[in-house]
């Protein structure tokens, strides 16, 4: 018989960016992946497309599969032959019964591996400002399930020596036990006034953390409304919350920010937000597609030194330029005298890539802009290659006419619908789970409301900041009856962020 293989992977305590480099290589090769409600499912977008998706989370109330089912549904796919990711938050070894499932493993003499995660007994606490060790508080500290059912006659937990050590304690999922935690230590002699803290959620978004002391935690954290899972943190090094506290302070702290940028794109947009300590979760709705038919392109390309001007209106537009460039074998020198513009600094750093000087950017990154500008220096009768997207605004073309100059408008790319994961985005719309939309351009407006389809879009968006990269594709949006919130004053992805932060800043 064909036997697969099992990983038995900590995913860490949410952020995605905390997952190992071997965990994220052992999602990308895995056949199935069986992943628990801690792991984040933003690690599931690194899957093989063929790669098997099986949800078999618990929460305090309710169980998906038991853990018997779990280990049987591991022994299976691997006795089928193929490889299983075992996605489980935090650490596998550390309260996550990965121990049980290696032992089951072993029995069914399949091959596995356990990767190590990071914990979150250690990692949420870091978020919240709060070092589980620190020279002049504690050099220990203890971690401690928080799941232990309270009626039992003999309990595993030592509290006569919990409640005299010094260390921090750290109880993992023990939200719904709070009140008899804290009344044992209490009871076994620790001090009322001992800190403590909560955290829910740590390293995510929505982390929340409440504070207090063993006198009021639990009072504190009922007006909190704070419910699992979270961690409980009791020691000393409460103490240094309000001042190492860092994670809270970035400016998008707390905001899952939708981006709708192309695939291709999108990574600079998430990179920049969750450098700013949001979340990005990219939705891409346009994908970049070449030309149905590249015959007008092509001829364009192979007399590209018969233009006065080139126009480029997009980084598309010159990675397209370039490709086909080398597809025909023309060589760059044929360009010649040709004067280049090109929209905006991205576009123009692409070009300048190539080596390529450009003449001229406008001020304002916009069609009417490129007018203005060069409307003195161009003159009647030349010829102007304007190689875009199929489609661009007709202004700038039209403008151009006007202007009496001989304008070729040639396809380089096509922008379509593209998106698969629709269910999903509803889900997280319906939830509120998604605080802020970003669009980047009209086609990003409306293939998005195309794939929301018949959805009811205002009480859909409702309460969700939209912010658009400048006013031609904040116009679309609001043509489309979308509240827009935010319109960068500088029409790049920088101007978007700043706009997103000063924001939410103010």
């Amino acid at each position: 018989m064909n036997r697969g293989k099992v990983f038995l992977i900590g995913a860490g305590p949410g952020d995605i960016k905390l997952i190992t480099v071997k965990g994220l290589e052992c999602i990308k090769k895995a056949d199935v992946i069986v992943y628990d409600r801690l792991a984040n499912t933003k690690l599931l977008s690194y899957k093989k497309p063929d790669a098997e998706l099986i949800y078999v989370g618990k929460s305090p109330d309710r169980h998906t599969l038991t853990q018997k089912e779990i280990n049987d549904l591991l022994v299976r796919e691997a006795l089928a032959g193929k490889i299983v990711a075992r996605l489980k938050g935090g650490d596998p070894f550390v309260f996550g019964r990965g121990g049980e499932e290696a032992e089951v493993l072993i029995d069914a003499h399949i091959p596995f591996e356990v990767v190590p995660g990071i914990t979150s007994a250690i990692s949420v606490p870091a978020y919240a400002g709060i070092p589980v060790t620190h020279r002049d508080f504690t050099s220990t500290f203890t971690i401690i399930t928080g799941n232990e059912d309270p009626t039992k006659e003999d309990s595993n937990i030592n509290w006569q020596r919990l409640a005299s050590d010094p260390g921090t304690l750290i109880f993992l999922m023990g939200v719904g036990n709070l009140p008899n935690i804290v009344q044992q230590l209490i009871k076994n002699g620790k001090d009322k006034n001992t800190p403590v803290a909560l955290i829910r959620w740590g390293t995510r978004p929505e982390q929340q953390v409440v504070s207090g002391i063993l006198a009021n935690i639990v009072e504190e954290v009922t007006r909190a409304g704070l419910k699992s899972p979270a961690i409980i943190i009791v020691g000393e090094v409460v103490k240094l919350r309000e001042r190492l506290k860092w994670f809270e302070n970035k400016p998008l702290f707390g905001k899952r920010v939708l981006v709708t940028r192309s695939r291709e794109q999108a990574s600079i947009l998430s990179q920049r937000i969750e450098e700013l300590g949001g979340e990005a979760w990219e939705y891409p709705t346009i994908a970049i597609e070449p030309p149905l038919d590249f015959e007008p392109f092509d001829k364009a390309i192979k007399n590209v030194n018969n233009y006065h001007w080139i126009i480029f209106t997009s980084v598309n537009g010159v990675k397209a330029f370039f490709e086909r460039l080398k597809k025909l074998h023309i060589d760059i020198r044929k360009l010649g005298d040709v004067k280049l513009c090109a929209i905006g600094p991205k576009t123009k750093e692409q070009l300048e890539e190539k080596g390529l000087l450009v003449d001229f950017v406008p001020e304002e990154f916009r069609a009417e802009a490129i007018i203005d500008g060069l409307k003195n220096t161009l003159k009647a009768g030349q010829k102007v290659l304007l190689p875009r997207a199929d489609l661009a605004r007709p202004i700038l073309v039209e403008s151009l006419k006007e202007l009496k100059l001989n304008v070729e408008e040639v396809i380089a790319y096509r922008t379509v619908l593209d998106s698969d994961n629709n269910k999903e985005l509803l889900e997280k719309l319906i939830n509120k789970e998604i605080h802020v939309i970003t669009f980047t351009s009209s086609s990003t407006v409306k293939n998005f409301l195309k794939l929301l389809g018949e959805a009811d879009i205002k009480n859909l968006l409702n309460g969700i900041t939209i912010a658009c990269i400048g006013p031609i594709t904040a116009e679309t949006a609001q043509k489309s009856g979308l509240n827009v919130d935010i319109i960068a004053q500088k029409y790049t992805i920088e101007g978007l962020v700043d706009a997103l932060t000063n924001y939410f800043k103010h």
